[in-house]
């Protein structure tokens, strides 16, 4: 039986006026919540003193344009997150139930991922067309920050970072490999000693990227320092820097995409670490949806198979 102290809270509206007090809060200010909402902006404010009628207190404050949480303020919205996970738990369990005959996969991935989820999530789509699929692709940080706060389903990354709380799922091996352009010195050689590679000017990926921390701790391991001589924003750039001569690379291999472009050589560099892969990552407390489950165990079979295909045609 419901605690008669809690009835206030069943009026009509009270759902639809913590969603828009959640709103506010995230989007700093009402009027761009209500445009996120599509809503007139009056029509926030009355959602607004409706909520604050109902629980009795002052949830926020006015700081210029933004607003501030009060102490009530604080709670009310950590209320609304576990009551819109509770929410969106049900709408997954439902899909469950209905057997993927609807629901959603959210994933994120790094800029490398581009080229990895494409073919891969083609597949998933073409069995399981009524799944509703969700990409965001971004920086490292951005997903690992993403995966702090649980938003998506899955996280593509190589090599997740090490933590008791995240479970990781390989799929594909990605080692990294060495280029240069077409015609360099080294490409004719054997088992490059690692030192004589170092040797030659360097094109890094930006500093928090996964490429970059995996090549940093490379070079830490040999004890040398690399010579840097050109930081950039993404792998095609890398790719577009080594075909105009500008350097060599490290790079994860998929993050070249299925073929190596003509103007690149693959260096055969000794030392290289072979065991990256990609994974995805999730939080170990999290219980994944039907939809998730269903493509992971998707991913672990058939990745292999379709990237093999897709690398020969």
């Amino acid at each position: 039986m419901l605690n008669g102290k809690i009835q206030r809270y069943f009026r009509h509206g009270t759902l639809t006026r913590l969603r828009v007090f959640e709103a506010v809060v995230r989007h700093g200010n009402s009027t761009r919540a209500a445009e996120a909402l599509h809503m007139a902006q009056p029509t926030v404010s009355v959602h607004l003193r409706k909520l604050t009628d109902t629980i009795g207190v002052t949830l926020l404050e006015h700081v210029g344009k933004k607003v501030r949480l009060t102490a009530a303020g604080e709670e009310v919205y950590a209320a609304c997150q576990r009551l819109f996970q509770t929410l969106s738990e049900l709408d997954e369990a439902i899909a469950d139930i209905r057997g993927l005959k609807a629901g959603k996969l959210r994933i994120a991935t790094t800029t490398a991922g581009e080229y990895l989820l494409p073919p891969l999530l083609a597949e998933f789509v073409k069995r399981h067309p009524a799944i509703e699929v969700s990409l965001h692709v971004t920086t490292r940080e951005a997903v690992l920050e993403r995966l702090s706060r649980d938003t998506d389903d899955v996280y593509l990354l190589t090599n997740a970072p090490e933590n008791n709380a995240i479970a990781a799922h390989a799929i594909l091996p990605n080692p990294l490999i060495a280029l240069a352009p077409a015609g360099h010195p080294l490409g004719d050689e054997k088992n490059i000693p690692f030192e004589r590679f170092a040797k030659e000017p360097l094109l890094v990926r930006d500093q928090g990227s996964g490429t970059r921390l995996a090549v940093d701790r490379l070079f830490a391991e040999h004890e040398l320092q690399p010579l840097v001589r050109m930081e950039l924003g993404s792998n095609e750039a890398i790719k577009e820097a080594i075909i105009a001569g500008l350097g060599v690379s490290l790079m994860y291999r998929y993050a070249c995409g299925f073929d190596i472009d003509n103007g690149l050589a693959l260096l055969d560099v000794r030392g290289l670490p072979r065991d990256g892969s990609w994974q995805f990552v999730q939080p170990v407390a999290k219980r994944l949806s039907f939809v998730a489950q269903t493509f992971l165990e998707f991913a672990r079979k058939e990745a292999r198979r379709i990237f093999a295909a897709r690398a020969a045609q």
